[in-house]
């Protein structure tokens, strides 16, 4: 999982992108994460691409959800919703979302 430092130093690279970038990014996950995350600036598409993966998410309206998704899966993180994920095993997903201005906070 990103910590939060990780997202700083994107958004001091790519802060001219404004909310118009994306961050395009794909990890390979063996653990459940350990932080919540949130995209203040553009929703984000999660594709589970191998083994499965839940994704929590809580929206700003206190409404909360829960998918689980399998290879070929994929789910969208509206703008402003936090979210984290279990990963049973090991995941590999594509992310595609507006980097600037993510957060973090502790699971």
């Amino acid at each position: 999982m990103i910590d939060g430092s990780w997202y700083q130093g994107y958004g001091e690279r790519h802060d001219g992108d404004g909310a118009d970038g994306r961050l395009v990014s794909m990890y390979t996950f063996t653990a459940d994460w350990t932080e919540w995350e949130m995209h203040p600036a553009g929703e984000e598409v999660v594709l589970c691409t191998a083994g499965s993966i839940t994704l929590h998410q809580e929206f700003a309206d206190g409404g909360t959800a829960t998918v689980t998704l399998g290879p070929g899966d994929y789910a969208v993180n509206p703008r402003g919703c936090w979210h984290t994920a279990d990963v049973a095993g090991s995941a590999t997903a594509v992310f595609i979302t507006a980097g600037l201005g993510t957060e973090g906070r502790p699971r």
